[in-house]
């Protein structure tokens, strides 16, 4: 089932969500469900295959991956040099 929504627009407004539309070759509902959806994904945050794409980039890079309390001592070592 479908709903409708409405909003409220100025004139002016109205016409630059048109123009957006037509030069997408959509029609102005169209654009605005696209424009929805692309608002409420970006709310939503990285999806979790996204999460683990880059990951997995990451791990690929080589950055050091020791356990954590040997890293920590590491850069207090490191801060004693100065």
């Amino acid at each position: 089932m479908s709903k409708r929504i409405q909003i409220i627009v100025s004139d002016d407004e109205a016409e630059r969500l048109r123009r957006c539309a037509e030069r997408d070759g959509m029609t102005l509902s169209e654009w605005a469900r696209r424009a929805l959806e692309h608002a409420q994904k970006t709310q939503l945050g990285p999806t979790r295959e996204r999460k683990l794409e880059v990951l997995e980039k990451a791990l690929q890079c080589g950055h050091p991956n020791s356990p954590i309390d040997e890293m920590l001592s590491d850069i207090e070592r490191g801060r004693d040099l100065r």
